[in-house]
């Protein structure tokens, strides 16, 4: 597998961890059958993407970036989706882990 794989990879992944995220809140404490089922399926695909990614970019990169990029699609579901406006501290710490991810991915391999 090579790294654009790789990175094809963790975007599945990102894509699978916010659709956990989405589903887990409409599941009400896993009380609700389709909602929990979606997202325990889509909770271990993501983690068996990540799994995928970690054959060609280290544990901490992969993990770093997934986090940081599954946060801040989260929230983005999260305003559109849930109506759920972050304030401004939230956004300067969102902004921050926009950049640590970009610093992580261009800038820690080196």
């Amino acid at each position: 597998m090579n790294m654009t794989t790789s990175y094809l990879f963790l975007i599945l992944a990102v894509f699978l961890g916010v659709t956990s995220n989405s589903f887990a809140k409409n599941a009400e404490g896993f009380t609700l059958l389709i909602p929990s089922t979606i997202t325990a399926i889509t909770i271990v695909s993501c983690m068996y993407a990540l799994s995928m990614v970690m054959k060609n970019i280290p544990m901490g990169i992969t993990y770093a970036s997934f986090a940081g990029l599954t946060i801040i699609s989260t929230v983005i579901v999260g305003v559109i989706r849930f109506n759920q406006m972050p304030n401004l501290y939230s956004m300067i710490g969102l902004g921050l882990i926009i950049i640590g991810v970009l610093m992580v991915n261009l800038l820690g391999n080196n």
